[in-house]
Protein backbone atom coordinates (compact mmCIF):
# COMPACT_ATOMS: atom_id res chain seq x y z
CA UNK A 1 0.00 0.00 0.00
CA UNK A 2 2.84 2.33 0.91
CA UNK A 3 4.60 1.51 -2.36
CA UNK A 4 1.39 2.34 -4.26
CA UNK A 5 0.94 5.73 -2.58
CA UNK A 6 4.61 6.64 -3.22
CA UNK A 7 4.09 5.86 -6.89
CA UNK A 8 0.98 8.00 -6.92
CA UNK A 9 2.82 10.85 -5.24
CA UNK A 10 5.63 10.65 -7.82
CA UNK A 11 3.13 10.57 -10.67
CA UNK A 12 1.37 13.67 -9.31
CA UNK A 13 4.69 15.50 -8.91
CA UNK A 14 5.77 14.58 -12.44
CA UNK A 15 2.41 15.69 -13.83
CA UNK A 16 2.70 19.03 -11.99
CA UNK A 17 6.20 19.58 -13.31
CA UNK A 18 5.14 18.72 -16.87
CA UNK A 19 2.14 21.06 -16.59
CA UNK A 20 4.34 23.88 -15.27
CA UNK A 21 6.86 23.32 -18.08
CA UNK A 22 4.09 23.33 -20.70
CA UNK A 23 2.71 26.61 -19.30
CA UNK A 24 6.16 28.23 -19.42
CA UNK A 25 6.70 26.88 -22.94
CA UNK A 26 3.32 28.24 -24.07
CA UNK A 27 4.10 31.64 -22.53
CA UNK A 28 7.45 31.73 -24.36
CA UNK A 29 5.71 30.87 -27.62
CA UNK A 30 3.19 33.69 -27.14
CA UNK A 31 5.96 36.23 -26.45
CA UNK A 32 7.92 35.08 -29.50
CA UNK A 33 4.89 35.13 -31.77
CA UNK A 34 3.98 38.65 -30.66
CA UNK A 35 7.53 39.79 -31.51
CA UNK A 36 7.38 37.96 -34.83
CA UNK A 37 4.00 39.51 -35.63
CA UNK A 38 5.26 43.06 -35.13
CA UNK A 39 4.38 44.67 -38.45
CA UNK A 40 7.46 46.25 -39.99
CA UNK A 41 8.09 48.37 -43.07
CA UNK A 42 11.39 47.98 -44.90
CA UNK A 43 13.29 51.26 -45.36
CA UNK A 44 16.79 51.35 -46.79
CA UNK A 45 17.00 47.57 -46.66
CA UNK A 46 16.20 47.37 -42.95
CA UNK A 47 12.97 46.57 -41.09
CA UNK A 48 11.55 49.50 -39.13
CA UNK A 49 10.06 48.28 -35.84
CA UNK A 50 7.02 50.08 -34.37
CA UNK A 51 8.35 49.22 -30.90
CA UNK A 52 11.55 51.25 -31.51
CA UNK A 53 11.88 55.02 -31.58
CA UNK A 54 12.67 57.22 -34.59
CA UNK A 55 16.44 57.28 -34.01
CA UNK A 56 16.73 53.55 -33.22
CA UNK A 57 15.07 52.75 -36.55
CA UNK A 58 16.62 55.46 -38.73
CA UNK A 59 20.22 54.45 -37.94
CA UNK A 60 19.59 51.09 -39.69
CA UNK A 61 18.40 52.55 -43.00
CA UNK A 62 21.08 52.61 -45.70
CA UNK A 63 19.03 55.30 -47.48
CA UNK A 64 19.20 57.73 -44.54
CA UNK A 65 22.87 57.86 -43.53
CA UNK A 66 23.05 61.58 -44.45
CA UNK A 67 19.94 62.38 -42.41
CA UNK A 68 21.27 60.45 -39.40
CA UNK A 69 24.64 62.22 -39.65
CA UNK A 70 22.83 65.57 -39.82
CA UNK A 71 20.62 64.73 -36.82
CA UNK A 72 23.75 63.84 -34.82
CA UNK A 73 25.58 67.00 -35.93
CA UNK A 74 22.58 69.15 -34.94
CA UNK A 75 22.36 67.49 -31.52
CA UNK A 76 18.79 66.31 -32.13
CA UNK A 77 19.29 62.64 -31.23
CA UNK A 78 17.97 63.03 -27.67
CA UNK A 79 14.96 65.08 -28.83
CA UNK A 80 13.93 62.46 -31.39
CA UNK A 81 14.19 59.72 -28.75
CA UNK A 82 11.71 61.43 -26.41
CA UNK A 83 8.08 60.17 -26.31
CA UNK A 84 6.97 62.90 -28.75
CA UNK A 85 5.02 61.98 -30.72
CA UNK A 86 6.57 63.35 -33.90
CA UNK A 87 5.82 63.12 -37.60
CA UNK A 88 9.12 63.11 -39.50
CA UNK A 89 9.36 63.68 -43.24
CA UNK A 90 12.66 61.90 -43.87
CA UNK A 91 14.64 62.79 -47.02
CA UNK A 92 16.72 60.00 -48.53
CA UNK A 93 20.44 60.27 -49.30
CA UNK A 94 19.44 60.82 -52.95
CA UNK A 95 17.26 63.75 -51.87
CA UNK A 96 20.19 65.37 -50.05
CA UNK A 97 22.39 64.77 -53.10
CA UNK A 98 19.95 66.85 -55.19
CA UNK A 99 20.85 69.97 -53.20
CA UNK A 100 23.43 72.29 -54.78
CA UNK A 101 26.98 70.92 -54.56
CA UNK A 102 28.60 71.51 -51.17
CA UNK A 103 25.33 72.31 -49.36
CA UNK A 104 25.34 69.25 -47.10
CA UNK A 105 29.05 69.58 -46.28
CA UNK A 106 28.53 73.27 -45.39
CA UNK A 107 25.50 72.51 -43.19
CA UNK A 108 27.42 69.82 -41.30
CA UNK A 109 30.13 72.27 -40.21
CA UNK A 110 29.96 73.08 -36.46
CA UNK A 111 29.60 76.81 -37.14
CA UNK A 112 26.39 76.14 -39.12
CA UNK A 113 24.68 74.05 -36.41
CA UNK A 114 21.88 76.63 -36.01
CA UNK A 115 20.99 76.58 -39.72
CA UNK A 116 21.21 72.77 -39.83
CA UNK A 117 18.89 72.48 -36.82
CA UNK A 118 16.36 74.80 -38.50
CA UNK A 119 16.45 72.77 -41.74
CA UNK A 120 16.03 69.46 -39.92
CA UNK A 121 13.27 70.59 -37.56
CA UNK A 122 11.46 72.00 -40.61
CA UNK A 123 10.98 68.31 -41.54
CA UNK A 124 9.31 67.56 -38.20
CA UNK A 125 5.71 68.17 -37.16
CA UNK A 126 4.41 67.64 -33.62
CA UNK A 127 1.90 64.79 -33.35
CA UNK A 128 1.44 61.46 -35.10
CA UNK A 129 0.11 62.27 -38.57
CA UNK A 130 -0.17 59.09 -40.62
CA UNK A 131 -1.40 59.15 -44.23
CA UNK A 132 -5.03 58.71 -43.14
CA UNK A 133 -4.81 61.75 -40.84
CA UNK A 134 -2.91 63.79 -43.46
CA UNK A 135 -5.56 62.91 -46.06
CA UNK A 136 -8.29 64.02 -43.63
CA UNK A 137 -6.53 67.35 -43.01
CA UNK A 138 -6.03 67.87 -46.77
CA UNK A 139 -9.72 67.20 -47.43
CA UNK A 140 -10.69 69.48 -44.53
CA UNK A 141 -8.51 72.24 -46.02
CA UNK A 142 -10.15 71.92 -49.45
CA UNK A 143 -7.14 70.19 -51.03
CA UNK A 144 -4.34 71.68 -48.93
CA UNK A 145 -3.36 71.12 -45.29
CA UNK A 146 -1.19 73.68 -43.52
CA UNK A 147 1.31 71.98 -41.20
CA UNK A 148 3.20 73.88 -38.52
CA UNK A 149 6.73 72.49 -38.23
CA UNK A 150 8.82 72.20 -35.06
CA UNK A 151 11.12 74.83 -36.64
CA UNK A 152 8.19 77.25 -36.55
CA UNK A 153 7.73 77.33 -40.31
CA UNK A 154 4.93 76.00 -42.50
CA UNK A 155 4.65 73.04 -44.86
CA UNK A 156 1.65 72.47 -47.11
CA UNK A 157 0.42 68.95 -47.79
CA UNK A 158 -1.71 68.08 -50.80
CA UNK A 159 -2.64 65.01 -52.84
CA UNK A 160 -1.76 64.00 -56.38
CA UNK A 161 -3.66 60.82 -57.14
CA UNK A 162 -2.93 58.64 -54.11
CA UNK A 163 0.42 60.33 -53.39
CA UNK A 164 0.97 62.91 -50.66
CA UNK A 165 2.94 65.97 -51.77
CA UNK A 166 4.67 68.57 -49.63
CA UNK A 167 5.29 72.16 -50.67
CA UNK A 168 7.86 74.17 -48.73
CA UNK A 169 8.12 77.92 -48.08
CA UNK A 170 10.39 78.34 -51.11
CA UNK A 171 7.92 76.65 -53.45
CA UNK A 172 9.93 73.42 -53.58
CA UNK A 173 8.09 70.13 -53.65
CA UNK A 174 8.63 66.65 -52.24
CA UNK A 175 6.64 63.44 -52.67
CA UNK A 176 6.07 60.88 -49.93
CA UNK A 177 7.56 57.68 -51.39
CA UNK A 178 7.15 55.44 -48.32
CA UNK A 179 4.30 56.30 -45.95
CA UNK A 180 3.27 55.24 -42.47
CA UNK A 181 6.53 53.91 -41.05
CA UNK A 182 5.25 53.71 -37.49
CA UNK A 183 7.58 54.28 -34.53
CA UNK A 184 7.10 54.04 -30.78
CA UNK A 185 7.20 57.85 -30.66
CA UNK A 186 5.53 58.82 -33.93
CA UNK A 187 5.58 58.10 -37.64
CA UNK A 188 8.06 58.58 -40.48
CA UNK A 189 7.17 59.35 -44.10
CA UNK A 190 10.11 58.97 -46.49
CA UNK A 191 10.33 61.84 -49.02
CA UNK A 192 12.24 62.23 -52.30
CA UNK A 193 13.39 65.88 -51.86
CA UNK A 194 14.68 68.01 -49.00
CA UNK A 195 12.13 70.67 -48.03
CA UNK A 196 13.55 74.08 -47.14
CA UNK A 197 12.28 76.90 -44.93
CA UNK A 198 12.26 80.49 -46.09
CA UNK A 199 15.71 81.80 -45.21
Amino acid sequence: MMHYSTNNFLKIMVMKLVKRFMMLFAAALIVNSVAAQEKTVSVGGAPMYPSKNIVQNAVNSKDHTTLVAAVKAAGLVETLQTPGPFTVFAPTNTAFNMLPAGTVETLLKPENKGTLTTVLTYHVVAGKLDSKELSRLIKEGNGKAQLKTVAGGTLWASMKGNKILLTDEKGGMATVIIKNVYQSNGVIHVIDHVVLPRS
